[in-house]
Formats: structure tokens, C-alpha cells, sequence
């Protein structure tokens, strides 16, 4: 990358909006925080009242930069008619030091926290409660009962708690917590795991959170690439800026909220999002036809050579995988045909986007926590109808491929038991994987394992 030295850094008094008060706390300043939560609490037509302090899980150069630029950024909507940059200002604050998360959960005008953590960032078990058998969860249950608010944790609901502790130990009101990760009912998911962690390390705190704090289950949409150098040249050549932690992502954006919020929020409604009552429709539909076709293009596209996402839509093989694959999400979708077909045109016409360069192997990451969520339940319901989904058995077979060694790179959290699992005789790792996932039915196996082989498994 060429760095031209007449370019400067972004400056909150020449390029942004004054800091505003802070009001919320946010765990993972990532590029999709800053497109999409970060983006509507810019826009909120309150916006000055609401600032945003964002942690960082450890003092990474994304922390180090944005804390340089006072939490100013780039964001790059890239469009069919070309870049639209602008400076976002809603982020107040950064840090990754656990004092300041501590100082910040100790502000009475804290109202709300958000996370985007990943699904792994979450650390749940098989069931879906909280992991106990982790060692990080360990250590920050050991350290909560031994230094309460002086406790050193690591792991996202070690530190929700620690932040909540320092509340109820201020005799400070609750705050809602706001999960932002494709999980399904990621609200009740980010409850049981903080819940859990609490009852381990503090029973009355646990008490204390039921009562006082609330968890908002959200779907949230926006394909938001890592950024490259490439990208920060082109932050360079259209806005005049050295920015090193621009964010680049498409124009399509879209949130789905339902949970209270007892001590305020912005009105991010004035920015589209929607507050409804049961967000399971919108979040079935996102998590399967989008993040579900992403893993399948991820896992199958790789096989077929293809590194990103418009390239794989763009094979007219891929493109039918996908279709067959919706077609089958679909048929358990509880939404009107008319909106999930308007749904479906406007994916085909943002994964054809040429100008988001989404890579195929960073959406093939985590797929043991991803694959469950996305594929499994069509998969379900289709056996329980009494056959057998062909799209949804092939995303399960390219997953198979990948744990194999095909395609995409395997970047796992439980890559270790996966891939052993996957080695040796084709049918015999079909067999054990399938197992593994509870998805055991011998109609399934025969047709992953048909397919898998066709695949180069």
C-alpha cells in the first residue's frame, strides 16, 4: 500500500460531530459494529445524546487506531453507482482495558450494552447454556467469587457480569443488554449465559440481574467484508484521509428489535429499525436464506475455486445450489411467499454486488457454531415432513469437504474435534459428524454422504 504524507488522520473538531455524552457501552468494535449499530446511532436524529463507549477483547491495532482518531471512522458504502464515504462520530470512546469497562458500567447514564462478539464469543456449551468446561469460564467464575469488581476476566460473559456487579454494587439501575450476533433468540441466549456465569460466581447478583437488567433479542443485517489495503486506498483516493481502520460495507442495512428498554435508547426507528414483538420470523429468515446461503457458497464455492461471494453467485452451478437450498428454508418460513420472494431478489442482487469483495473463507470461519443455527433446523423439519432437503444436505456435505481439508482453510474454534471426526472413510466421517450434530437419520446420511462424494469429499 502507498501512504501519500500530505494525507492527515481524521480529527473529531475538523472531520466529525462533537463527542456525546456516553450512554452506551459496546463489547467488539469490529467492522460490523461500526456499519451497523454504530451506523444507526449516528443517524438517530438524537444522536448528540448518545454516545457510545466501544471494548475491545484485547489491545488490538483496531483499538489502538480508533482510540488515535477518537473513535472517528470511515465508513465506505459501496454501491452499483460507486463509493459514498463518511465519518462516523457516534463512538465516543475506545479502549480494551478492563478499568475502563469497570468506569464506564459505573455511570448512572448508562442505559444500554451491546455486543458482536461472534457466536464463539459467547462460550456455550452443546446445550446452549454457558460452557463450563471452557478454562477461560472457569478462570472468570474462580476470579468473580474471589475479587467481585476487582475480578481480571476474559471471556465476554465474564465481563457483562463484572459490569453488571459494579451496578448493583453502586446501587446504579439495571441496563438492557443488546446481543448483535446470528444467533437464534440471541436475547434469551445472552440471558442464560450471563445468567449462568452470575448464579456460579454471585447468586444474589444473579437475583439482582433477573430483576433489574433486560436482554432484546435482534436480527441484524449488513454484509460488511474485512477490510483491505485496497480499501483503505480507496479511503484515501475519495475522501482525502490516512484512515487506517476505514470500514467498507454495502448499502442494504436492516435491524429487528424486541425487548424493553427501561432507561432509554436512541430512535433508531427513524432509521429504519423495526420494534416488534416477536423477532423469531426475521431472524429465521435472515439466519437461513442469508447467513445459511453464505456458508453454503462458503463450503461449496471454495470447492468449485471461487474466492468470493460474487464470484460464487455468479456460477450458474453455485446459483442453483443456493436457489435449491432457499427453496427448502423456505417452505418452513412463517412469512407472506411474496415477501420471502422479494427477500430472495434482493440477496441475488447484493451478493452480485462486483464492489463488495466478501470473502468466502473469513464467512467459512466457526462453522461448527454456525452450521446448527443456519442449516439444521430446515433439515429437521423436512425429515419430520417425511423427506429428505437435497440444498440443505449439500450445505452439510460442502461442510463435511471443509472439515476434510477441501475448499476453504478451516478456521474453527472446535476445528480440533471436527476434523477428527471428518478424517478417514468418507461414509464413516459423514456417520460421525452427522452424529455428532444430532442429526443422525439414516434418509439424511445416505444423501450427504451421495453428495459429499460427488463434491470431491
Amino acid at each position: 500500500m502507498t501512504t501519500t504524507p500530505a494525507l492527515r488522520r481524521l480529527d473529531r473538531e475538523r472531520d466529525g460531530r462533537a463527542a456525546a455524552p456516553i450512554r452506551i457501552a459496546h463489547l467488539g468494535p469490529g467492522n460490523f459494529f461500526r456499519a451497523h449499530q454504530a451506523w444507526y446511532t449516528e443517524h438517530a436524529p438524537d444522536a448528540a445524546d448518545w454516545g457510545i463507549a466501544a471494548f475491545a477483547g484485547r489491545r488490538g491495532a483496531v483499538a489502538r487506531e480508533l482510540a488515535a482518531q477518537d473513535g472517528l471512522y470511515t465508513l465506505l458504502v459501496r454501491a452499483a453507482d460507486g463509493d459514498h464515504p463518511e465519518v462516523v462520530s457516534a463512538v465516543a470512546a475506545v479502549s480494551a482495558e478492563l478499568d475502563d469497562w469497570r468506569r464506564c458500567f459505573a455511570r448512572p447514564e448508562l442505559a444500554l450494552v451491546t455486543t458482536t462478539v461472534t457466536e464463539a464469543g459467547y462460550r456455550r456449551g452443546p446445550d446452549g447454556g454457558l460452557d463450563r468446561t471452557d478454562p477461560d469460564v472457569t478462570a472468570d467464575i474462580a476470579a468473580l467469587r474471589s475479587d467481585g469488581i476487582a475480578a481480571d476476566v476474559v471471556t465476554a460473559p465474564g465481563k457483562l457480569v463484572l459490569g453488571l456487579a459494579v451496578r448493583r454494587g453502586d446501587g446504579l439501575p439495571g441496563v438492557a443488554v443488546v446481543p448483535c450476533d446470528n444467533v437464534p433468540d440471541n436475547g434469551a441466549m445472552a440471558a442464560r449465559v450471563v445468567g449462568e456465569l452470575a448464579t456460579a460466581a454471585d447468586p444474589d447478583l444473579a437475583a439482582w440481574i433477573t430483576e433489574h437488567v433486560t436482554f432484546v433479542t435482534t436480527m441484524v443485517d449488513r454484509i460488511t467484508p474485512r477490510t483491505t489495503d485496497d480499501d483503505r486506498d480507496a479511503v484515501h483516493d475519495r475522501a482525502g484521509v490516512d484512515d487506517p481502520v476505514p470500514v467498507v460495507t454495502e448499502p442494504y442495512v436492516e435491524w429487528v428489535l424486541s425487548g424493553e428498554f427501561r432507561h432509554g435508547r436512541p430512535r433508531w426507528e427513524d432509521v429504519g429499525a423495526r420494534f416488534v414483538d416477536d423477532v423469531v420470523p426475521w431472524e429465521h429468515r435472515k439466519l437461513w436464506l442469508l447467513n445459511g446461503s453464505h456458508s453454503l457458497m462458503a463450503y461449496a464455492g471454495t470447492l468449485r475455486g471461487h474466492e468470493t461471494v460474487e464470484q460464487a453467485i455468479s456460477d450458474p452451478v453455485v446459483r442453483g445450489w443456493v436457489e435449491q437450498w432457499w427453496d427448502d428454508a423456505a417452505r418452513n418460513l412463517p412469512l407472506p411467499l411474496e415477501e420471502i420472494a422479494a427477500y430472495r431478489a434482493a440477496l441475488l442482487e447484493r451478493y452480485a454486488n462486483p464492489r463488495i469483495r466478501h470473502l468466502l473463507a473469513q464467512i467459512a470461519a466457526d462453522g461448527s457454531q454456525k452450521v446448527p443455527i443456519r442449516i439444521l433446523p430446515t433439515v429437521r423439519a423436512d425429515l419430520a415432513a417425511g423427506h429428505v432437503p437435497t440444498g440443505a444436505a449439500r450445505v452439510l456435505a460442502a461442510w463435511v469437504c471443509h472439515l476434510r481439508g477441501r475448499g476453504a482453510p478451516v478456521a474453527d474454534v472446535a476445528a480440533e474435534e471436527f476434523t477428527a471426526l471428518a478424517a478417514g472413510d468418507l461414509d464413516d466421517a459423514v456417520s460421525r459428524v452427522l452424529t455428532r450434530l444430532g442429526a443422525d437419520d439414516p434418509r439424511l446420511l445416505a444423501v450427504v454422504t451421495d453428495l459429499a462424494r460427488e463434491l470431491g469429499g
